[in-house]
């Protein structure tokens, strides 16, 4: 139960930082709109983002999977640390995914479909 609260309480503190559009980036909620977008996008091979996805994907399976590489009971605070960095990681590829695909979209968004004509 303690794990879950400690996860919790990075969650919230990661939430109301990105909230505020930290940095002049786009807010959280702009973000997480885009995570669907990104993915369907990813999925019909428009967008690159297929390996960082899966990464992705796996870092979460990770941190919300009973097991862990290091378990926390007989190596306190070590086995938290993992927890931690993965949390960390992850938070840090989504802030740089979704700015990336928010980027791509607008940039995309201009482009006007078609062919050249000589």
């Amino acid at each position: 139960m303690g794990k879950t609260l400690k996860r919790s309480a990075a969650f919230t503190a990661l939430a109301r930082a990105l909230a505020a559009g930290a940095r002049g980036g786009p807010s959280l909620g702009t973000r997480l709109a885009a995570l669907p977008r990104m993915i369907r996008a990813t999925t019909k091979g428009e967008y690159d983002g297929g390996l960082r996805l899966a990464l992705m994907t796996a870092a979460t399976a990770y941190i919300v999977s009973p097991i862990d590489l290091l378990p926390e009971i007989p190596l306190a605070i070590f086995g938290l640390a993992d927890d931690a960095v993965m949390i960390t990681w992850l938070a840090g590829s989504v802030l740089s995914e979704t700015d990336r695909f928010l980027e791509w979209e607008a940039r995309r968004s201009s482009v006007i479909p078609g062919r050249l004509v000589p």
